[in-house]
């Protein structure tokens, strides 16, 4: 079987391609172009380099978010467009398990980081139960320091990894029972969503089509919260 990964998730933009369990290619982009600028040359670049066609894949693993809205917006398009115009199915892979998948088969427990911004981060933890990544709590944002206190407090030993670390490093950096992984670790990769993809695939998990599936929200965009500000202004001057 052979993956299509696409991530926008964040700043940077990463796709990949994996038949089965090997890595076929994957471009990784993390610079200050729009995502709408980079994405569909990656993929057409990645697909021509690796000798196939679109029609050659049999699975779209797509990043639902948390992150970027505008991000999310323009990988679900996408990948929606393509699965839409091939009839190719989509599992929906979240940014902090494919952060956490990074570190595969580690033997502490993973804390994924994403900046919310506002001193905030979407966060959730795992931990892998042999070979299997497993979250433990629910996906959320937290403000940064809550969720320092919180590991710190813990016994357990953690990872905590994203590219929110850096944001955070110096809140970080000296708390024994956190750990921070190399550059390399700390940015989603696309051919770890397809990992996941193919596993959740497999266990018939999070199988979705082009009509149904959607970015994953987990609170208004800013924009969306200014305009509620603003109509509760008016609201309240009536």
């Amino acid at each position: 079987m052979r993956i299509l990964g696409i991530d926008t998730s964040t700043m940077a933009a990463s796709v990949a391609v994996i038949e089965d369990n090997q890595l076929v290619c994957e471009y990784t982009i993390n610079t200050k172009k729009t995502h709408s600028q980079k994405l569909m040359p990656m993929i057409e670049n990645m697909l021509k380099e690796s000798d196939l066609n679109i029609n050659d894949i049999d699975l779209i693993g797509i990043c639902v978010g948390p992150g970027s809205f505008t991000g999310l917006r323009i990988g679900m398009a996408t990948a929606k467009a393509i699965a839409h115009v091939n009839n190719i199915p989509i599992v929906g892979v979240t940014s902090l398990e494919m952060l956490a998948a990074n570190m595969n088969l580690c033997d502490k427990k993973i804390c994924s980081i994403l900046d919310a911004q506002r001193n905030q981060v979407y966060t959730a933890k795992f931990e892998y139960i042999g070979n299997r990544l497993v979250q433990i709590n629910d996906t959320d944002v937290l403000e940064i320091d809550k969720l320092i206190n919180e590991i710190s407090s813990s016994e357990d030993d953690y990872i905590l990894i994203g590219e929110a670390v850096y944001k955070y490093e110096e809140k970080l950096k000296d708390i024994e029972n956190i750990s921070i992984p190399s550059p390399s670790h700390n940015v989603t990769k696309a051919s770890s969503l397809c990992s996941i993809a193919l596993e959740k695939y497999n266990q018939g998990e999070n199988i979705e089509s082009c009509y149904t599936i959607n970015p994953m929200y987990i609170r208004k965009s800013q924009a969306e919260v200014q305009y509620d500000e603003k109509m509760k202004r008016l609201n309240d001057g009536k």
